[in-house]
């Protein structure tokens, strides 16, 4: 009972030791359930069974990346109670003295692990379980769902997948603090405080040395995620990056704690200004020997700000693509002359299917496409290896091969007749073209297979279809595509007069039309006519591919809404991890330190002046590794807005002034509190 008692007043006593504590677990716990309880927030929705089965989906990724989160929080949990235990040296030194045995020291360690996680698990439950009610306001405007059944709910499998997974690392940290009491000396216990790290000088000119290698390694690996991009596409590529970052950081962080502080002291009037040079040398020793910490903070900013800045402006982007990218409600496709191979074991029905037109296949199905459809467009596209990527890019092959190396350059392209394309192109909005006999276009709106085509156009290539010599139209690529999509993919598409090619290279035939009908339930009927059409039997029978406008809504919903929420969960998580780990770094610093400003005040220094010098070094602790995310994250936002080029970017901006908040919100909360905590600790 006596240690019951002594555990509360020690937490009564050192709250303010354990604010950033509280505040970690109580941030962890309402998140690990709001993003546990987005299931349940889908029962009072009105959506169709396809949505409801992709939030499903949505749902169990959420539950995997769950353990990973908790993972995570884990060993920060675990990483937050050692330093409280370090900030107790002293007490539990004096417990000893005083004959308390160091069960009865885990005793009370026990009992305070277990207030501390009943009280963090409660409040943190509280407010979790009010952000999940605007949470599932967020849900369903992603799935764009009827919110009339709109009520209070509480997740019990939410909550209890919280308490379950929290109660286990409670128990861990138990464990852990049991063996971190129970190997500590009674003399490393009482003189702990006195113990200080000295600044070890590192040789200037080898840290001169090592900044510009680490500078050279990552101006590479910054060059290979932009300028060398079409190298990334081979997976062994991306290791290579990735290790270059991470090494690069690493010997950065490293020479810049030994070149800081040699450069301030040469500038006499700023260093031996006020407390600079108390400052500037607390700054160099924290950073010189949390290099390691350092360069895992800096790694782990620069992945949150890419995914969550990658994460939010997926499905916008997309959503805001599918009006001008799917215009159409419906796309029959079925490829011409198919035969058997070994990565496509078709039937003989499906071969046979193959080598007649949509229009017939449908007649087979007993699907009237003149009382379902109106305004059809059918055409055909073709390809021979008379036209592949490396004879429409004529001249500036060399210069193609070398800026992108991993393209397929042997690959026939697509070729549409002008007739077909025009009539497309009126239904779709899009420009119409004019050519001369002997003159060809290209159709395009992948974004880098633009700008590589625009490149080609400038030296006027030439081609050869049947025999025949076409030279280009227009001086560069017209936005067009023909598939409809909910994404940006048509990397090129070659427009000619349409005698330039006949059947014999014909690859594809291709239906587009509307519904006929211009109601939403009339649009519903024959979208599911045609679905039902999809059977294991059909499939067996045609080689015909359906798209309809409906499904690429609902899939590009459920992609961006997959992404974002996991993106969300992710980043928020690792932005707590990092800014708490600095600030548990610093506040044990602080403790540390405390001597240190003591003598400071007896030299003279007044608390303004000590204050001052302890937010330089606080805000120094915590701006370093940011910057270096920041820069990080400019070449990294790059290479995902060229990943995310299929999706549109254009809603970037939006989503990065998003993350900018959450930093702000997130990061500059735990600055705030380690800075009121610090002053707190170094008044004592």
């Amino acid at each position: 009972m006596m240690l019951f008692k002594l555990s509360l007043k020690n937490i009564q006593k050192s709250f303010k030791d354990y604010a950033i504590y509280f505040f970690t677990l109580i941030l962890g716990v309402s998140i690990f359930y709001v993003f546990n309880a987005i299931e349940s927030q889908t029962i009072m929705m009105d959506i169709s069974a396809s949505t409801y089965e992709i939030i499903k989906l949505m749902t169990q990724m959420l539950n995997g990346v769950s353990v990973f989160v908790s993972l995570v929080l884990g060993l920060l949990v675990i990483y937050a109670s050692q330093f409280l235990i370090k900030r107790r040296n002293k007490e539990f030194g004096v417990y000893l003295t005083l004959g308390m045995s160091k069960r009865k020291i885990s005793m009370i360690l026990f009992f305070e692990t277990l207030f501390i996680g009943i009280i963090s698990l409660v409040v943190g439950l509280m407010i979790g379980v009010g952000l999940s009610q605007l949470m599932s306001l967020l849900v369903s405007n992603m799935f764009e769902a009827n919110m009339t059944k709109f009520a209070f709910i509480f997740s019990a499998k939410a909550f209890g997948k919280t308490v379950l997974y929290f109660s286990i690392m409670y128990l861990l940290v138990m464990i852990f603090n049991t063996f971190t009491v129970n190997k500590c000396r009674l003399i490393d216990l009482l003189y702990a405080s006195k113990k200080s790290e000295t600044v070890k000088m590192k040789n200037p000119i080898l840290c001169i040395v090592v900044f510009i290698i680490s500078a050279c390694v990552l101006g590479r690996a910054y060059y290979m995620v932009t300028g060398g991009i079409e190298a990334m596409s081979y997976s062994s590529m991306m290791l290579v990056v990735m290790a270059m970052g991470a090494f690069g950081t690493f010997f950065l962080f490293w020479s810049l704690s030994g070149l800081l502080l040699k450069i301030f002291m040469s500038l006499k009037k700023t260093y031996y200004k006020g407390l600079n040079s108390f400052t500037l040398r607390q700054a160099s020793s924290k950073i010189n020997t949390a290099v390691i910490s350092m360069t895992l903070i800096s790694l782990m900013l620069f992945v949150t700000i890419c995914v969550l800045s990658s994460a939010l402006s997926i499905k916008n982007s997309m959503n805001a693509n599918i009006t001008e990218l799917a215009p159409v409600d419906v796309e029959l496709s079925k490829n011409y002359n198919v035969v058997s191979d070994q990565y496509h074991n078709y039937t003989v029905a499906q071969m046979e299917d193959s080598k007649v037109p949509i229009k017939e296949t449908m007649d087979k199905l007993d699907f009237d496409m003149n009382a379902y459809f109106t305004d059809t467009v059918d055409l055909n596209l073709y390809a021979t290896n008379e036209l592949t990527l490396r004879d429409s890019l004529g001249n500036y092959i060399t210069d193609a091969e070398a800026a992108y190396p991993a393209l397929a350059y042997d690959d026939a392209e697509m070729i549409i007749r002008l007739s077909d394309y025009n009539k497309l192109a009126k239904l779709y909005n899009l420009e119409q073209l004019t050519l001369n006999d002997n003159q060809y276009a290209i159709a395009a709106n992948f974004e880098a297979s633009v700008e590589l085509h625009n490149n080609a156009l400038a030296t006027k290539p030439s081609i050869t279809l049947l025999g025949k010599s076409y030279e280009p139209k227009y001086e560069k690529c017209k936005m067009g595509f023909v598939d409809i999509a909910s994404n940006r993919t048509n990397i090129g598409l070659f427009v000619v007069p349409d005698d330039a090619v006949n059947d014999s290279i014909r690859i594809k035939n291709i239906i587009v039309a509307n519904y006929n009908t211009d109601t939403e339930k009339g649009k519903e009927e024959i979208e599911d006519k045609l679905v039902s059409l999809d059977t294991p039997e059909t499939e067996s029978m045609t080689v015909l591919n359906l798209s309809t406008r409906l499904l690429i809504v609902e899939g590009s919903t459920g992609l961006g809404a997959l992404v974002t929420f996991i993106g969300l969960y992710l980043g928020i998580i690792f932005l707590i991890s990092s800014a708490a780990l600095l600030a548990l770094k610093e506040l044990s610093e602080s403790s540390d330190n405390k001597e240190r400003f003591q003598m400071i005040r007896k030299l003279g220094a007044d608390e303004k002046m000590i204050n001052r010098a302890l937010f330089r070094q606080i805000g120094i602790f915590f701006l370093f590794p940011l910057l270096v995310a920041i820069i990080h994250s400019i070449f990294g936002i790059k290479f995902c807005n060229y990943i995310l080029a299929t999706f549109g970017n254009d809603q970037m901006l939006p989503s990065i002034v998003m993350t900018a908040a959450f930093l702000i919100v997130i990061y500059g909360g735990y600055f705030i509190i380690t800075y009121l905590c610090s002053k707190n600790i170094i008044r004592e």
